[in-house]
């Protein structure tokens, strides 16, 4: 042991000694700024190209992020029109226009890569399911990815009700969870569960749908959802059992 503690301790003597000569001897300096032109001089073609390299990724990756806010701003704007005519049910020209304005897929067609363009693959989803294009709202909001609290959790819900429509329940209710499980608050989240024990309920799943029921009630009193989630569970358990 005390062996070891003599060799750290003479190394870490000769490793401040090293400092002391760089800092006291010129010519210890300078020998090695020698050393490290030789270096260069050796590899200069190398390290210039990783230099150039570095600096050409840097700028590419400022210039980008440049690049893409600015077209953002001009996105937003685009979009304007295409928002007013969703809300006012106008869903032929919120998705494609009106002939002067952008419509959601004209926004997603040039400004995919923005902010504006994954808001629009949101409305455009919306737009299908109104429609009754199911499957295209289910790609476009599929697409959409965000961690906003409200809209992420209402995407999937939107996935769910389109897959409801289909007739595919055990997707809508894997939907409908992860609506209820994304960011769970005292607001959304029961109607959510409400939609999945549904969902589930039209698959004759019935002990999860109970399940779903069960945490609205344990987990959300005082919810819009709770007389109808215990008199639904009510129900379910008078069927279930023997």
């Amino acid at each position: 042991m005390a062996s070891r503690r003599y060799k750290v301790k003479k190394a870490q003597v000769a490793e401040r000694e090293e400092v002391k000569d760089f800092i006291e001897k010129p010519e210890v300096l300078v020998e090695q700024f020698s050393k490290t032109e030789a270096f260069f001089q050796k590899h200069k073609t190398l390290v210039l190209g990783v230099l150039a390299a570095i600096l050409l990724v840097g700028g590419g990756i400022l210039g980008y992020r440049f690049y893409i806010s600015s077209q953002d701003e001009i996105a937003q704007k685009e979009m304007f029109q295409a928002v007013f005519y969703f809300e006012q049910d106008s869903l032929d020209q919120a998705l494609n226009g009106d002939g002067l304005n952008f419509g959601f897929l004209d926004i997603i067609s040039d400004y995919g890569a923005t902010d504006a363009g994954n808001l629009a693959r949101f409305y455009a989803g919306a737009s299908y399911l109104k429609i009754g294009e199911f499957d295209n709202s289910i790609s476009h909001l599929k697409a959409f990815s965000s961690s906003d609290l409200i809209v992420q959790a209402k995407a999937y819900s939107l996935i769910g009700d389109a897959y409801m429509e289909l007739g595919n329940y055990s997707d809508a209710s894997k939907n409908f969870d992860k609506a209820a499980n994304y960011k769970p608050n005292k607001n959304i989240t029961p109607h959510y569960l409400m939609k999945a024990a549904l969902a589930y309920e039209k698959q004759s799943d019935y002990t999860t749908a109970i399940a779903r029921y069960e945490r609205i009630l344990t987990g959300h009193f005082g919810a819009a959802e709770y007389q109808n989630a215990r008199k639904y569970k009510a129900r379910l358990e008078t069927l279930t059992s023997p």
